[in-house]
């Protein structure tokens, strides 16, 4: 699974970028099909402390799933967004068998 990370509005550390790596491997055992994930880290500006959104597209073979998130910190809205992807993978893993 290849993992393309973009920051927007800001510059990402080495630190981040390892977490959302591994964050986003753990989805991978739920699917083993997955083909890449993109992830857009924005700051967005406003006066809000909940200003930091975590945007990931997974493609995987036939399908992408969207996933939008924002919270205080981008390692929570990338933990919230990685088990949204954890839910809909298995949704979509389940289709695929009937």
């Amino acid at each position: 699974m290849k993992v393309n990370i973009q920051a927007v509005n800001f510059n990402v550390d080495r630190k981040l970028v390892d977490f959302v790596n591994e964050r986003l491997a753990k989805v991978e055992k739920f699917y083993d099909k997955v083909v890449s994930v993109d992830v857009f880290l924005k700051l967005e500006n406003s006066s809000d402390k909940e200003n930091k959104t975590a945007e990931m597209k997974l493609l995987v073979p036939g399908d992408e799933m969207i996933v939008k998130k924002t919270s205080k910190s981008f390692e929570e809205s990338v933990d919230l967004g990685a088990d949204a992807l954890e839910r809909l993978v298995v949704k979509f893993k389940e289709k695929q068998k009937l």
